[in-house]
């Protein structure tokens, strides 16, 4: 028997290679000769540089950097020198991970770093960028990552304008003199949300109380984005803002498209071309998935759905090993089989403590249940 498995990260727990890996081993605890190949996937979120660097081999880099408080980093990002091919995550610099809860303020956060990241890549020669877009400590609409690229936000009498906040007074936008290299460049922004930049279903709204945003910054980061999308419309001609994606990363969708001429793509997609996924599940007989959590969140393009999909399209059975699923049909029909970690009594803090075990042990489960056919 072949066997695929391609989960994505358990959040906070288990990154994906390490959900692959005892699931693996739980199967072979039961299946001794069972063919298993791990492919470790994501979406676009945090993980994602490591998903394509796993499979095509990348060398990791460093380079100065900005967190989303503005102390100085080292950021790191893939580097794939046959292809000239950078592969990086936004959280390396203006991720969530960067700060403490109490440290959280997307009134002050911002995506400098993020453009000091892409000045790097093309500096070491990139002829194409991957980002992903997931884990944003920042609601700036990428302002911050067009400032380290040169571009200028000026309000009333040629003030530079240089808080997200400051935004709704922007008047206009300077382009920088000469610093034109990513326009050059083919980026990829890899996200794992449909968002737009504004109203209820945008940045803001959905996404900044995560970040710590209250009722009053909400108002003015929207009024700040607001501004920020109609001058750009206003100087430069055209409109993103109600693109899907453009409110993944705190409006950095937007920003990509805007001031660097980006293309954004599923991340999934993105990541499963990288990895040959659809090439590894015509070889299987069986493919696993999984995620921390499966919810309505997952019919959006996450990894366990996209990874279905493709199993579907070839006739493959396929299933998910989670911390916690929905009991939405529409979830749960997509699979042939859900494992779930959550027991019974069991507290979300212990399930996440043995996340391991739980997998080995629902491995083990659905190993014995190939024994009497699927």
């Amino acid at each position: 028997m072949k066997i695929l498995i391609a989960p994505d990260k358990f959040k906070g727990t288990l990154d994906a290679r390490e959900v692959a890996q005892n699931i693996a081993k739980g199967l072979r605890d039961v299946l001794s000769d069972a063919d298993i190949e791990i492919i470790p996937m994501a979406d676009g979120g945090e993980g994602t540089a490591e998903a394509i660097c796993d499979a095509r081999g990348c060398s990791w880099v460093q380079c100065k950097a900005h967190d989303p408080l503005g102390r100085e980093i080292y950021a790191r990002y893939g580097w794939i020198d046959r292809e000239k091919l950078a592969v990086t995550e936004m959280s390396e610099a203006a991720g969530m991970r960067r700060l403490s809860e109490s440290e959280r303020d997307p009134i002050r956060a911002t995506t400098f770093g993020v453009g000091e990241m892409l000045l790097d890549a093309t500096k070491r020669g990139a002829n194409e960028i991957v980002i992903g877009l997931g884990g944003s400590a920042t609601n700036d609409g990428g302002f911050g990552m067009a400032r380290a690229l040169g571009f200028r936000f000026l309000g009333a009498g040629d003030r530079e304008i240089k808080r997200v906040v400051e935004l709704a007074l922007l008047e206009r936008i300077q382009r920088p003199k000469g610093r034109e290299e990513l326009k050059r460049r083919r980026i990829i922004a890899a996200v794992d949300v449909k968002n737009p930049l504004l109203g209820e279903n945008g940045a803001t709204q959905v996404f900044g109380p995560q970040k710590g945003a209250s009722k009053s910054d909400l108002d003015n980061l929207e009024r700040a984005l607001t501004r920020l999308a109609g001058v750009v419309a206003t100087e430069f001609g055209f409109d993103y803002r109600d693109e899907a994606g453009a409110g993944a990363a705190g409006g950095l969708g937007f920003g990509l498209l805007s001031f660097c001429d980006a293309t954004i793509r599923p991340g999934f997609q993105v990541v499963a071309e990288a990895v040959g996924l659809e090439l590894k599940i015509k070889d299987v007989d069986v493919v696993i998935t999984g995620e921390g959590s499966l919810d309505r969140q997952t019919l959006e393009g996450k990894t366990p759905v996209g990874v279905a999909r493709l199993a579907r399209k070839f006739g493959k059975p396929v299933f998910a090993f989670v911390g916690r699923a929905t009991k939405d049909p529409e979830v749960l029909n997509i699979f042939e089989g859900i494992y779930e970690n959550a027991r019974p009594g069991m507290s979300e803090k212990e399930n996440m403590k043995r996340a391991a075990e739980l997998l080995r042990e629902n491995a083990r489960e659905l190993a014995e249940t190939f024994g009497v056919g699927l």
